[in-house]
C-alpha cells in the first residue's frame, strides 16, 4: 500500500542530486578501512554543502556536528563494501560491491543532515553525523595486519568508535540499513539481530605423494571432512528459537593435488541471540576440531575472533521511528520485531546508547547477492531521508522524550565486561 505522502521540500528540491550522490557512491565500492575514496567523496560533498563542523576519526571515519545543546542526537551511516565477485558494479581488483547497500545510507543521513540544519535555525538541539568504517567483518588478514599496524585496536569500526568514546556526546543513536527487495514489507524496526563469533581452524597433516605413497601422509583434507560431518550432526541439537548457525568456508583444501593435503584452512562464524550460546557453541566447534584432527593422527590450531554482539533496538526510540514510518504506509507493511540472524557492530553500539535501526526497500535482488541493485530512488533515497529528518525533529521538539529514552536505558554490559570479551576472555 501506497499512502499519499508529502517529503520535505528541501529533499523535494534537491532529489536529482541526492539520487546522482546515492549513485556515485555505490558504484565506487570499497572493503573496510580502504575507503578513501568513499571518504573523500563523503568530505567533498559535506564542504561544498558548506559543513565546517567536520572532524576526522582515524584514517576513514568522519563526524559532522550542526546545532548546540541538548537534546542530542546521533545518526549512523557505515561507508564500506562487502566483496561479492561478479555483481556488475563490483570493483574489478577486490570484487567489492555496495550488495548491503551501505553507500544508501551516507547519502541518506547526509541529505537527512542537510535539511536538519535548515531546520535547526528554528530549534535547539545538536545532532552528530557519524560515518564509520568496516562494518563488515571481512578481509581478516589484512584486518589483522592493520591492527598490528597500530592504526586501530578493533577490527570492527564501529567499536574502534565506541572504545575511543566517539558515541559519548549523543543521547539516541538512529541508524539504517537496507532490506533487499520488496517482500511484503516496505519498512522494518525492532529487529534483533543475532551476534557472532569468527573461527578460523587449521588442520595440519604431512604431505606425501597422493598415488605413490599415501600410506606415508596424513589427509588434513580428511580431517576437515569429518569434522564438518561432525558439524552437521551438532546443529541437529539447535533449537530452533535460538537461531543459532554454523556457516563457514574452506579458504584451503591443500597445496596440490598430486600431493596429500598437509593443511586445510576454514573459517566459519557462529551465531546466536544469546551470548551463553556463542561460548558454548565455540566450546564445542573447538573440541570437535580437536578430536577429528587428533583422529586422524593430524592437530587443528584454532583462531577465536570476537564478532558483533546481539543488537536488541531500544524500544522508546523504536516508538518514535515507527510513528513516522506510518506516514508512508499502514501497519500491514511495517515489519516489526523480526527476529533476524544477520548481525551488526551497532549491536555493540546499542549495549550502551539507547539505538535503533530502521529497514528500507526499493532494490531488486538479495543483500550480499549479485543481483542487488537500486530499482527505486524514490523508495531506497528519498522516503528513508524525510523519514529520518521528521524522527530527529520530533525528538527536537520533545526533548522530554529524549530524556526519557535515555533515562529508561539500561546498559547490558560494563565496560569492563566488555573489554574482556573484545580481548577474548
Amino acid at each position: 500500500m501506497n499512502k499519499q505522502y508529502e517529503l520535505h521540500p528541501m529533499i523535494c528540491a534537491d532529489r536529482d542530486h541526492l539520487f546522482s550522490f546515492g549513485r556515485t557512491l555505490f558504484i565506487h565500492p570499497e572493503l573496510g578501512y580502504k575507503e578513501f575514496e568513499t571518504r573523500d567523496l563523503l568530505l567533498q560533498e559535506l564542504q561544498s554543502a558548506g559543513f565546517d563542523r567536520i572532524e576526522r576519526y582515524g584514517e576513514i571515519g568522519i563526524i559532522v556536528t550542526i546545532g548546540s545543546g541538548k537534546p542530542s542526537i546521533g545518526l549512523i551511516a557505515e561507508m564500506d563494501a562487502i566483496p561479492t565477485p561478479g555483481h556488475a558494479d563490483a570493483d574489478p581488483e577486490t570484487g567489492a560491491a555496495h550488495t548491503c547497500g551501505h553507500s544508501t545510507q551516507c547519502a541518506i543521513q547526509l541529505e537527512a543532515l542537510k535539511v536538519i540544519r535548515e531546520e535547526l535555525k528554528t530549534r535547539k538541539g545538536t545532532v552528530k553525523l557519524y560515518f564509520c568504517p568496516a562494518e563488515e567483518f571481512t578481509d581478516i588478514d589484512f584486518r589483522m595486519d592493520y591492527i598490528a599496524s597500530g592504526k586501530v585496536k578493533y577490527f570492527s569500526g564501529k567499536i574502534n568508535m565506541l572504545m575511543d568514546g566517539i558515541f559519548d556526546d549523543s543521547d539516541v543513536l538512529i541508524h539504517l540499513h537496507a532490506m533487499g527487495e520488496y517482500q511484503g514489507h516496505r519498512f522494518a524496526i525492532g529487529s534483533t539481530l543475532a551476534g557472532f563469533t569468527y573461527k578460523r581452524i587449521t588442520f595440519r597433516g604431512k604431505a606425501a605423494h597422493a598415488a605413490v605413497n599415501p600410506d606415508k601422509g596424513i589427509n588434513a583434507l580428511n580431517m576437515f571432512t569429518l569434522f564438518n560431518s561432525g558439524l552437521g550432526m551438532l546443529r541437529e541439537t539447535f533449537v530452533d528459537e535460538d537461531k543459532n548457525r554454523i556457516h563457514g568456508i574452506l579458504k584451503k583444501g591443500g597445496s596440490t593435488v598430486n600431493s596429500i593435503p598437509d593443511e586445510v584452512i576454514y573459517e566459519c562464524y557462529i551465531r546466536s541471540f544469546h551470548q551463553e550460546n556463542l561460548l558454548k557453541l565455540s566450546e564445542q566447534v573447538n573440541n570437535l576440531a580437536v578430536h577429528c584432527a587428533e583422529a586422524l593422527g593430524g592437530t587443528a590450531e584454532i583462531m577465536d575472533l570476537p564478532g558483533d554482539l546481539p543488537f536488541v533496538q531500544d524500544p522508546n526510540l523504536c516508538s518514535v521511528i515507527y510513528r513516522n514510518l506510518l506516514k508512508y504506509t499502514d501497519p500491514s507493511e511495517v515489519l516489526t520485531d523480526e527476529k533476524s540472524v544477520a548481525a551488526g557492530d551497532i549491536g555493540d553500539v546499542g549495549c550502551f546508547f539507547p539505538t535503533i535501526q530502521f529497514g528500507y526497500t526499493g532494490f531488486t535482488g538479495y543483500c550480499h547477492g549479485v543481483t542487488l541493485i537500486v530499482a527505486d530512488n524514490e523508495e531506497v533515497y528519498a522516503v528513508p531521508c524525510d523519514i529520518v529528518v521528521n524522527s530527529v525533529l520530533d525528538l527536537l521538539d520533545h526533548p522530554e522524550e529524549v530524556e526519557k529514552i535515555r533515562t529508561e536505558f539500561r546498559p547490558s554490559i560494563t565496560k569492563e565486561e566488555y573489554l574482556r570479551h573484545l580481548e577474548g576472555e
